[in-house]
């Protein structure tokens, strides 16, 4: 399937005909705009016959699938890996920063520099960066392909009915925390005072509250903490004490889903006016009818309701990463004061971090580099190529790296 741009960058039907491509290309009637998916636009004026492409787009905290269909056959198949390391590198930056602050120089607190920051819909970082991250991928299709209908799956999650099935009325203004003044206070009262560990048997009086995923992975939720008395605990931290204890139910996903649903739809509807919305149960159901396989890609296919239409043999698979490692040095400080550069310089043999490259034939992305010339290169699965490094000389360079991925799988 290629691609086509007119004369004024607007999406045409793609096509199949590769050979009067290739014509296009060779007698400099059109140009190749991307690589992948390949697309070209054509240099002279042409008649602008589109038909009705209805693009479904399952939403997801983790991955998003998408799927552009008319009633005969499928244009585009995608799935959409969205950066889930957000959270864990502001936990580093304000522990940096807290470093900083606390330790190297003293610095009067301000308590109330941050109250005027927050304003009407705000959204955390995390968040935002997903609802733009969908934003930005149903635009991109938009003007590869002339869409004119797009249906969303945005399932709306009831956390407290997860937990409590028999939930209802004035019960959901009763949370799990009610009365306590607190999450620690909270927790040391649903254990019972007791250490969780030992069951008092070492007999300290001193009660701690322990994470049992790290501060950065599961955050201060009460399903991620435990109360172990100050023996246990100091044991545990020093390594010569195992806990066998697995955190409670984590509900992140479906808090996202339930914060960025109606943000997300009423910021695409502004652009889009021929926007509708379906439900997970919808979606369920035909997929289950024409036993297709549980794929994010699939649960789009099914949203776009052209459930005769020929499906592709390919999809393209996208993938989010980070623009610039933003720390300079390294958070352990070695003997003398001294600091260990965290940055890896930005060129190496005339190569960047994720550049896309050609390696005996196939397309790689570079994952990591050395000074040396020795480079780690993969897909964007994660699969190696082989199990040491790649030298620079062996590589061919393709396309310069982005801040997202694509794949064709």
């Amino acid at each position: 399937m290629v691609y086509v741009l007119n004369i004024h960058n607007k999406p045409l039907m793609p096509t199949i005909r590769f050979g009067k491509v290739r014509r296009l290309l060779r007698d400099n009637k059109a140009k190749v705009v991307k690589r992948c998916p390949f697309t070209i636009k054509l240099l002279y004026e042409v008649e602008d016959k589109t038909q009705e492409i209805t693009l479904g787009v399952d939403a997801g905290s983790k991955t998003i699938g998408l799927s552009a269909t008319t009633k005969d056959k499928e244009l585009f198949s995608a799935e959409y890996e969205l950066r889930n390391d957000i959270v864990k590198k502001l936990s580093a930056r304000r522990e940096c920063r807290r470093t900083r602050r606390n330790r190297l120089r003293y610095r009067k607190p301000r308590f109330n520099n941050r109250t005027s920051t927050k304003k009407k819909g705000w959204l955390a970082p995390s968040i935002r960066h997903k609802i733009d991250s969908h934003l930005n991928i149903v635009r991109d299709i938009h003007n590869l392909l002339p869409i004119t209908n797009i249906i969303v799956e945005v399932a709306s999650f009831d956390i407290q009915k997860i937990k409590n099935p028999d939930i209802q009325g004035k019960d959901y203004q009763q949370g799990e925390q009610l009365g306590f003044w607190n999450v620690r206070e909270y927790v040391l009262f649903r254990d019972g005072h007791i250490c969780q560990h030992c069951k008092g048997k070492s007999k300290d009086p001193i009660l701690n509250v322990h994470h049992i995923e790290s501060r950065q992975t599961g955050g201060d939720s009460p399903s991620n903490l435990i109360t172990l008395c100050k023996t246990c605990h100091s044991d545990y931290h020093k390594g010569t004490l195992e806990l066998n204890i697995k955190r409670g139910k984590s509900f992140r996903d479906a808090a996202f889903m339930g914060i960025m649903r109606w943000t997300f739809y009423n910021r695409l509807r502004e652009d889009y006016p021929s926007l509708s919305l379906t439900y997970g149960y919808l979606t369920k159901n035909k997929r289950i009818k024409n036993n297709l396989p549980k794929e994010k890609r699939t649960g789009a296919y099914c949203i776009a309701n052209n459930l005769h239409a020929k499906r592709l043999e390919h999809y393209f698979h996208y993938k989010k990463v980070r623009c610039h490692n933003r720390q300079i040095h390294k958070r352990n400080i070695q003997k003398g004061g001294k600091l260990r550069n965290n940055q890896a310089p930005y060129v190496v043999k005339g190569f960047r971090l994720f550049d896309k490259v050609k390696y005996q034939g196939k397309s790689y992305f570079i994952f990591g580099r050395r000074q040396t010339g020795a480079f780690d290169i993969r897909d964007l699965k994660g699969n190696k190529v082989n199990k040491g490094s790649i030298s620079y000389k062996k590589l061919e360079f393709v396309e310069a790296r982005k801040t997202t991925l694509t794949e064709r799988m």
